[in-house]
C-alpha cells in the first residue's frame, strides 16, 4: 500500500497533464483502496489498450483482488469517473490481470477525452482516462491519435548559476512542441519568460538546455515550465536552485540550497508492518537527506494533518530507511489510521499514507 504524494512547491516537483495540479496526487494515475481482510495490500490499476472512437474502450487490469464485482463508469475528463454513467460491471474472478471492453455511452461519444472508473463492492477502485480516438496498443503517441495515458514530467539535471539549466524529460507525449518558460519561484513558470522551445520527437525521455534569462540570473530559486499550445495543454513544471551543480540523481538538502545537489524527487513511504493498537514500521523512499520530520497519526481521511505527534524522523544520509512509531492511545480501536511525515519549513517536505489497524506484514517491503 503505497501512494506517491506531492509536497508543496518548495519541495519542488508537481507535474500533471490535462488535469488539476493535485490530480496526481495523482499522480500516478490510479489509486486503489484496500479491504479490511487484506494482509497484502496492493493497488488495482487499469491500462487503456485500445479505443474505437465513440464506440468502445478496452483496458487491461493489474493487481485486481479476486472474487469481486466492479461497477464500471465513464464520465467527463477530470472527474476520475466519479458519479459517471454506469456502462457495465466486471467480475474479477481469480483476480490479477484480465482484459475487458465496454461501450462508450451516447452522452460521451463526442467527447475528446473520457474518464473511466471501476469501483468494487468491497471498496477497491481504480481509474484512468483515454483519448476518444480509434487506436490499438498502449504506446503513448497522441500526435498520431494513440491512447496516451501518462503524465509528462521532467527533472533538473544540471545548473550553471545565472547562465543555464539542463532538464531531462520522462514520459513526454510524442510529436509535440513545448514552449519553455522560467519565472519567479512559486509561479510554476506560469506567465514566465520564454527561454526556448523543444519538440518531443518520439516522446519519452529527452534532454535539453536553456539559458537563464537576465531578469532571473540573480534569483536564488527559479521555476521552469514546459507547455504545449493546445486549449487543454500538456505541461510539466519544476524548480531549481540557481547554484552551479551537475547531479540530477542525488537527494541533497533541497530545503536550504547552499550549493547542495538538486533534490529532484518526491518523498514517499510505505507502511510495512502493523501491530494492532501498538505500532507500525514504515519504509521511506527518496527522502531528502539531513532533514528532521515530525511524524503524526490521525483519523482516516485527515492525511495526518493536526494529528497526534508519535515521534520524529531524522533522515540523515538515508533517503530510504525503516522507522517504527507507536499508535497513540487515542486511535486504539480505529479501523483505519492516517500517518504523516513533515518537516518544519515554511514550505515543508511532507508525505502521508494510511493503514488498516490490523496486525499484518506487507510483502512488498521485503
Amino acid at each position: 500500500m503505497s501512494f506517491s504524494l506531492f509536497s508543496p512547491v518548495s519541495f519542488g516537483r508537481f507535474w500533471q497533464k490535462k488535469a488539476t495540479i493535485l490530480g496526481l496526487l495523482l499522480l500516478v494515475l490510479l489509486f486503489g483502496a484496500g479491504t479490511a481482510a487484506s494482509s497484502n495490500l496492493v493497488t488495482p490499476t487499469i491500462s487503456i489498450t485500445s479505443v474505437a472512437r465513440g464506440e468502445s474502450v478496452t483496458f487491461q487490469t493489474a493487481n485486481y483482488p479476486a472474487g469481486q464485482t466492479f461497477t464500471v463508469r465513464m464520465g467527463k475528463m477530470g472527474t476520475q469517473g466519479i458519479g459517471g454513467i454506469v456502462v457495465g460491471s466486471l467480475n474479477s474472478g481469480n483476480g490479477g490481470s484480465m482484459s475487458a471492453s465496454f461501450d462508450i455511452p451516447e452522452a460521451l461519444q463526442d467527447e475528446y477525452q473520457i474518464a473511466i472508473r471501476l469501483d468494487s463492492n468491497l471498496g477497491y477502485y481504480s481509474f484512468n482516462w483515454f483519448y476518444n480516438n480509434t487506436t490499438t496498443g498502449s504506446v503513448p503517441n497522441p500526435g498520431s491519435s494513440t491512447g496516451y495515458t501518462g503524465i509528462p514530467t521532467f527533472k533538473v539535471t544540471a545548473v550553471t548559476a545565472g547562465e543555464d539549466v539542463t532538464i531531462t524529460t520522462d514520459n513526454f507525449p510524442a510529436n509535440m512542441t513545448f514552449t519553455v518558460t522560467m519565472g519567479k519561484m512559486y509561479t510554476r513558470g506560469i506567465g514566465g519568460i520564454v527561454v526556448g522551445s523543444m519538440n518531443s520527437g518520439e516522446g519519452g525521455t529527452l534532454t535539453a538546455t536553456f539559458d537563464i534569462p537576465a531578469a532571473l540570473a540573480s534569483d536564488g530559486r527559479i521555476a521552469i515550465r514546459a507547455q504545449t499550445a493546445h486549449a487543454n495543454p500538456y505541461y510539466a513544471y519544476n524548480w531549481f536552485y540557481n547554484n552551479t551543480t551537475n547531479d540530477g540523481s542525488s537527494s541533497g538538502n533541497g530545503a536550504t540550497g547552499g550549493g547542495d545537489p538538486i533534490y529532484t524527487g518526491i518523498p514517499t513511504f510505505t507502511v510495512c508492518t502493523v501491530s494492532k493498537d501498538s505500532e507500525i514500521t514504515i519504509l521511506t523512499k527518496n527522502f531528502p537527506t539531513n532533514q528532521a520530520f515530525t511524524v503524526t497519526m490521525g483519523p482516516m481521511y485527515t492525511q495526518g494533518i493536526g494529528g497526534t505527534v508519535v515521534g520524529t524522523l531524522d533522515s540523515g544520509t538515508n533517503s530510504s530507511a525503516r522507522y517504527t512509531f507507536p499508535i497513540p492511545d487515542g486511535l486504539n480501536g480505529a479501523y483505519r489510521i492516517s500517518v504523516r511525515t513533515q518537516t518544519g519549513h515554511l514550505y515543508p517536505y511532507y508525505s502521508y499514507n494510511w493503514f488498516y489497524n490490523n496486525s499484518t506484514t506487507m510483502d512488498h517491503c521485503n
